[in-house]
């Protein structure tokens, strides 16, 4: 049996949103520095779309996956040590730190 996991395409579209406000922050960057007459000639970067491969979004999916089960587990031990059945907010703020650091 297949374990579930995030949907390529989603991951994909997420992606394509970061990507594309990065390219508006770089945009806005390189408008204040033509302003202020710092650039120079072949100092601006080309406009090219961004993409990621087949195998990268299914590995992006497969570590969003383990994140997030790995996230879940931890809360769900500390909720267990406080006695209660259901996993609040709480236990994830304070799970965060460290698997950020693990990962």
């Amino acid at each position: 049996m297949e374990e579930p996991t995030f949907e390529p395409d989603l991951i994909h579209a997420i992606f394509k949103i970061l990507w594309s406000r990065r390219a508006i922050e770089r945009q806005m960057i390189e408008g204040t520095d033509a302003l202020d007459g710092e650039t120079g000639a072949g100092t601006s970067k080309k406009n090219r779309p961004t993409s990621a491969n087949g195998n990268a979004l299914k590995l992006s999916c497969e570590l969003l996956r383990n994140f997030t089960t790995e996230a879940v587990q931890r809360a769900a031990t500390i909720a267990e040590a406080e006695g209660v059945s259901k996993i609040e907010p709480t236990h994830l703020e304070r799970v965060l730190p460290q698997l950020l650091l693990d990962f």
